[in-house]
């Protein structure tokens, strides 16, 4: 970070630019993206004046503050520029999460809702889509009952399987009150 402190109405000492120097390095460990920094010291009457420009990536931050001594005019116009970048640091950190809610839209997933369902039941949200397992499973065609044995037996909340009596790929599912089924045949006679 580049800084500058400079002086009006008044010559700067080493201790004076040393000390200002250093508190702004400690500031800036704490925000990324700070550029430079301009630091005006001045005198008018009985006050010490110190006048701070802080150039970042993206904002300016400027304050001021007076005191009857100068060390604690720079540490109180300090702390009023470090309360400025907490919040802006708020705003940009509000911003990229609500950037990144909205690349997660779609990867929303709405949980089947049946009429005996509440209608509170809160989405079901995937923050990054991965692959976990995938079995493979050779299988016979069976009846409904058979697939709900089946997946009582694993311990699954869903089961895949081929109906015995429309010979297509069915999904059986837990439900409140039993189990659901999707079945995508498209004669509706059976």
């Amino acid at each position: 970070m580049q800084t500058v402190v400079k002086g009006k109405n008044l010559t700067v000492t080493d201790a004076l630019r040393e000390y200002a120097e250093e508190r702004l390095r400690k500031m800036a460990r704490h925000f990324d993206g700070i550029i430079s920094a301009d630091v005006t010291l001045s005198t008018e009457r009985n006050w010490h004046i110190a006048e701070v420009t802080v150039y970042a990536s993206g904002f300016v931050l400027r304050g001021e503050d007076r005191t009857n001594d100068m060390y604690a005019t720079i540490d109180m116009v300090l702390e009023k520029l470090e309360k400025q970048m907490k919040k802006q640091k708020g705003k940009w950190e509000k911003k990229i999460r609500t950037h990144r809610q909205g690349e997660m839209e779609s990867f929303r997933v709405e949980m089947p809702r049946g009429e005996d369902e509440e209608e509170g039941e809160e989405e079901l949200v995937m923050e990054e889509p991965r692959v976990v397992r995938m079995p493979m499973m050779s299988q016979k065609p069976m009846t409904i009952e058979e697939a709900i044995k089946e997946m009582e037996a694993l311990g699954f909340s869903f089961f895949v399987f081929v109906n015995e009596k429309t010979d297509t790929l069915n999904v059986i599912y837990r439900r409140k009150g039993g189990f659901g089924i999707i079945d995508p045949s498209l004669d509706k006679g059976e």
